[in-house]
């Protein structure tokens, strides 16, 4: 693994399980098992190392999305793998490191919204309208709306007390989001299939 991989993948966990005000560089080196002057010669401050770990990560998942499109059997076992690894992605997160990244980096954060808005959104859209061409969705769905619409919804769950709170944890209003959205795309035939695909999970 070269120097630069080993700095992101550091960088990554330790801002994904500490949230990224309190790392410090120190912290980043001593991760990545190098010195603080190798750090130094690829990155000239931790801005840049957000910058650029945030990127690479939004790069990774979108070729995991990609593989999951070309692997998956129909729209909805796509949707499904989808869900489930933005859900993945969210339950590693600390829900601190979004609300810092937010106030703390705000070029950062629009960086990543962004890239959510365009790359994740096209990627719903188009199963969206896989899934209406085969029968499995309803006719007639706005698919561009209804992607930016999930999309939307799943970063508002990142707010303090506006989905989350003491009697509600954010791993169960993920999952009430992400059903209610996919129950809202299915025809009668995606439905049984849907059910098809969670018995087989279950087991």
């Amino acid at each position: 693994m070269d120097v630069l991989t080993k700095i992101l993948n550091a960088a990554t966990e330790l801002f994904r399980q500490y949230g990224f005000k309190t790392i410090t560089m120190d912290d980043i080196s001593r991760r990545a098992g190098i010195s603080k002057k190798t750090l130094y010669q690829h990155f000239a401050n931790k801005q840049e190392v957000i910058h650029e770990s945030l990127a690479t990560f939004m790069e990774h998942s979108h070729k995991i999305c990609i593989d999951i499109r070309s692997n998956a059997k129909d729209a909805v076992e796509e949707m499904m793998s989808l869900i489930e690894l933005f859900d993945q992605n969210q339950r590693n997160t600390n829900v601190i490191a979004f609300l810092e990244l937010q106030r703390y980096y705000p070029d950062e954060y629009e960086m990543m919204r962004q890239q959510l808005l365009e790359k994740n959104v096209a990627i719903i859209r188009d199963n969206i309208l896989r899934g209406m061409e085969t029968g499995l969705y309803r006719d007639g769905l706005n698919a561009d709306l209804m992607a930016r619409f999930h999309i939307e919804v799943s970063l508002m769950s990142f707010q303090p007390n506006l989905m989350v709170n003491d009697l509600i944890d954010f791993k169960y209003v993920t999952r009430e989001i992400n059903e209610h959205f996919i129950y809202g795309l299915l025809s009668t035939a995606g439905k049984k299939l849907y059910e098809k695909y969670k018995a087989q999970s279950i087991k």
